[in-house]
């Protein structure tokens, strides 16, 4: 038995929540006042990430007080309702600070049967990806009509696109193995990355360490795209602390040359 769709006003929630949390990140992108500190597992984190997760979490405490939250910056508030919201409130905080508009807010909705709703809401670029369970993935860009998201149908690793947010946490030879399979490599992914694949812009999207914040709303929007999403080992885990996103066509293909 197929578990039950997203209830589209759920949907149209998450987008509006990751909006408006994202919206709050430009005041202070590129901003010469940005403070930047140091958090202890020596990641960076600025006002920006604190004041726009702060946003989704009293907004979820005002609409949805027993729902649980998970965020990167404030941890775990427990629900009693059975679903969790998972929010990064900038994902890619080390480009942000740098000014490079590819970061973005995730969001995501998770219920007894796992992801339900995912949101890549990227402030700067003026674009939203987004799904719900059974409803399909919608692209929105600034200015331009709701689109349908959908991965492309590039069958081979041969001449594909793989995107990744780094190359400095890949173990050795995977990086040599996927250039000598022709496929061509590049960099600032974080959710952008997923984003593009998701939209059929890319082929393949790869982090080998990911916390569940930043996997969180990708599997319901990669499989409600058409595509597929996994961990590096090929499970299906939302906390397997790796993440691997593509058309689906190329997947399985993608694991065996980073096994």
């Amino acid at each position: 038995m197929n578990p039950p769709r997203a209830n589209p006003d759920l949907l149209e929630e998450a987008v509006e929540l990751a909006w408006g949390a994202g919206e709050l990140t430009l005041r202070w992108f590129g901003a010469d006042d940005l403070e930047v500190q140091t958090k202890s597992d020596a990641t960076p984190v600025t006002i920006a990430d604190r004041q726009a997760e702060e946003h989704v979490r009293s907004e979820l405490a005002r609409r949805h007080p027993n729902d649980g939250i998970i965020g990167e910056e404030d941890g775990v508030r427990e629900g009693s309702s059975g679903r969790r919201w998972v929010v990064d409130p900038i994902d890619g905080t080390y480009g942000f600070i740098h000014g490079v508009p590819l970061y973005c807010t995730l969001l995501a909705v998770l219920d007894e049967h796992g992801p339900l709703v995912g949101v890549i809401h990227l402030p700067a670029l003026g674009e939203t990806v987004y799904a719900g369970r059974g409803l399909g993935c919608f692209h929105h860009r600034r200015g331009l009509a709701l689109q349908p998201a959908r991965v492309n149908t590039h069958p081979t690793l041969a001449g594909s696109a793989i995107m990744t947010s780094g190359i400095g946490n890949w173990p050795p030879g995977r990086l040599d193995r996927l250039h000598h399979a022709g496929v061509k490599v590049r960099t600032w992914g974080d959710g952008y990355g997923y984003a593009l694949v998701a939209t059929g812009r890319v082929e393949a999207m790869v982090d080998p360490e990911m916390s569940v914040w930043d996997r969180a709303p990708l599997p319901v929007i990669m499989t409600e795209a058409g595509g597929r999403f996994s961990t590096v080992d090929g499970r299906d885990d939302l906390w397997g602390g790796s993440g691997v996103a593509s058309n689906g066509r190329l997947h399985d293909d993608l694991l065996a040359l980073l096994a």
